[in-house]
């Protein structure tokens, strides 16, 4: 019994970190798919900035530290990831 407890809480906590993974699909709609557009005309072009200017940026628009006109936007996208997501994530796109 005390190992299915166990394997259980395992299970859960995997999912939970599972689900708390950046969503890059919700992305798509401004930045494109492959990250090629400039979002609703007004940003850079994701898909040629460095891992590291995008981890800054993320980090920053949670923070409400960067960002011009579409910054409040892009403050309610990544305020519910952790920075360390926000940098894994950035790790996964970009140059």
């Amino acid at each position: 019994m005390k190992k299915i407890v166990i394997a259980s809480i395992a299970t859960l906590a995997l999912a939970t970190v599972s689900m708390a993974e950046v969503n890059g699909k919700a992305c798509a709609s401004c930045h494109g798919a492959d990250w090629s557009k400039a979002a609703l005309g007004k940003s850079k072009i994701v898909s040629e900035l460095p891992h590291a200017e995008i981890a800054e940026a993320l980090k920053g628009y949670k923070a409400g530290t960067f960002g011009g006109p579409m910054k409040g936007l892009m403050k309610g996208q990544v305020a519910k990831y952790s920075d360390a997501e926000l940098e894994a994530f950035a790790q996964t796109i970009g140059k």
